[in-house]
């Protein structure tokens, strides 16, 4: 019998599994497709404090994003790089200099004013060089630094670390039915054309969109929060790769957009749009390719061919709010009825680690005693074959 079951190979499930390992307990990680096969391969690709977030005043997630923004640099220095991004400031921005500059300045705080932290408004020199196709009515352009990665490299890198600490992997593995009686869990689960069982004291619920599906097949019933799913895409042009990031403000509505260097090419995103259906089912939709080709346009010349597009989902909590003013971090939903069961709702990239904390310690009341083995604070993360599922 483990200690822990995790349902969902994304980045959050993958990040419980290496802190679970770590702590000394027995893991096991179903994901029914492959890892990150879902959102955590469908990110803006963004290890990052989240600088449009302190609109909204969400510090706490700022300043936990950015500590660990920091830690990455250092644990996966082949997977995590750091970047210039570009704010740049027309007679149309909303976003005016000096907000621009007091929202840096406090994320240099937030950051520890640490070399990494810091910003800078360029000069007229510097600014005539950037690709951005109008510099002549610019009034501002402010760089600062944040980091960029492959987002299923670092999900697969993050598996491989927690595997080579004991847990276990079953993928491509779909979890039937989860349950509970006399203290521990049965889950069933279907592996080709197989039907297994295991033994588990803790089930971590990580499924991403499909959260609240998982929760479906649990006996006994458990109550569920009520979400959102909301479906951000990416394009990706053959336009060769800006020399950094950019982060403009679309002109149809204003909304923040990022344009970056991906794959010797550039990708322009992302999109907020409602979905509903199976989170399966989620892709590009014409009229959010055309929103980003236009951003991309009004900015920037040359060909403007696409290559590739690529959608997810991010999952929020349902308010009366707008999308932008909801909470980003992770909700960690322990069932009152079950508290053996925790389920992850949403979720930031950068923070997963600091999640997986999270987790352990809300469930460390219910869960035996272990030995530590290891620090994830201290656990390098190298790139892994890419046939490591």
């Amino acid at each position: 019998m483990y200690d822990l079951a995790v349902i969902g190979g994304g980045i959050q499930g993958v990040g419980v599994a290496q802190a679970a390992a770590a702590a000394g307990y027995s893991v096991i990680l179903f994901e029914q497709d492959g890892l990150a096969s879902g959102t955590s391969s469908r990110s803006s690709k963004l290890i990052h404090g989240g600088l449009r977030y302190l609109e909204s005043g969400q510090f706490s997630l700022v300043r936990k994003a950015l500590l660990e923004r920091a830690l990455l640099l250092k644990l996966a220095p082949e997977l995590v790089k750091l970047v210039p991004f570009y704010i740049p400031v027309y007679p149309e921005t909303s976003r005016r200099s000096w907000q621009i500059r007091a929202g840096l300045s406090l994320y240099a705080m937030l950051g520890n004013f640490t070399h990494d932290a810091r910003f800078t408004k360029l000069d007229r020199d510097t600014v005539s060089g950037l690709e951005l196709k109008n510099t002549t009515s610019l009034q501002a352009v402010y760089r600062y630094f944040d980091a960029q990665t492959d987002d299923k490299a670092l999900t697969r890198s993050v598996m491989q670390s927690a595997m080579e600490l004991g847990a276990e992997l079953v993928c491509p593995a779909r979890v039937i039915q989860i349950t509970h009686q006399q203290h521990q869990f049965a889950i069933a689960y279907q592996q080709q054309d197989q039907e297994k069982e295991c033994q588990c004291k803790v089930v971590v619920n990580a499924a991403g969109p499909w959260v609240n599906r998982v929760l479906d097949s649990v006996s006994p019933e458990v109550p569920k929060l009520e979400m959102d799913l909301v479906q951000g895409t990416h394009i990706v042009l053959s336009q060769p790769a800006p020399n950094g990031i950019y982060y403009v403000e679309a002109p149809q509505d204003r909304r923040a957009v990022f344009v970056m260097p991906w794959q010797g090419g550039t990708m322009v995103g992302t999109t907020e749009t409602p979905f509903l259906g199976d989170p399966a089912n989620s892709k590009p939709l014409d009229d959010e390719i055309e929103y980003l080709l236009e951003v991309y346009g009004h900015y920037f010349d040359g060909q403007d061919e696409m290559t590739g597009s690529f959608s997810g989902l991010r999952v929020l909590p349902r308010t009366n709010h707008h999308y932008f003013h909801r909470p980003r971090d992770t909700i960690l939903y322990q069932h009152a009825s079950l508290e053996s069961l925790l389920t992850l709702y949403g979720g930031k990239l950068t923070g997963y680690r600091a999640t997986a904390l999270q987790v352990l310690k809300q469930l460390r009341p219910i869960l035996p005693a272990r030995k530590p083995i290891a620090d994830t604070a201290k656990l390098m993360l190298n790139p892994v074959s890419s046939s490591f599922n």
